[in-house]
């Protein structure tokens, strides 16, 4: 059978990214983005909820995104989820589901990064 893992998101970047390198030279940015479900109850009262998500971003795609995303900036957002784990100083086994980054589209008003596209390449 066959299966899907994708994601797709349209919400407001929630940190600023940060660029580092793994030991072999590979970017690697990460980075959040908040998502809002409106829905209205059962008195016909508008209801908001935030959902934050974490993105990571990898090569060229790190880069631009290191350059060109900015805290509270609208984004679109294409990606896969991905989980990874570790153990933390203590023995723990920690886990973190992420938000592999494939496409990203800045928008928001016309300046410098407005409306622009950038997909990650193998």
């Amino acid at each position: 059978m066959k299966s899907v893992n994708k994601v797709i998101l349209l919400g407001n970047v929630t940190r600023d990214p940060e660029l580092k390198s793994t030991p072999n030279g590979q970017s690697v940015c990460t980075f959040g983005i908040a998502t809002n479900r409106v829905w209205k109850d059962a008195n016909g009262e508008k209801q908001s909820l935030a959902e934050y998500h974490n993105l990571v971003a990898w090569g060229g795609l790190a880069e631009f995104a290191a350059q060109n995303v900015t805290k509270g900036k609208p984004m679109y957002i294409e990606g896969y989820l991905k989980t990874r784990s570790w153990e933390s100083p203590e023995g723990q086994k920690l886990f973190r589901t992420e938000i592999v980054v494939e496409n990203l589209v800045l928008l928001g008003a016309k300046d410098a990064h407005a409306d622009v596209e950038q997909e990650a390449h193998p």
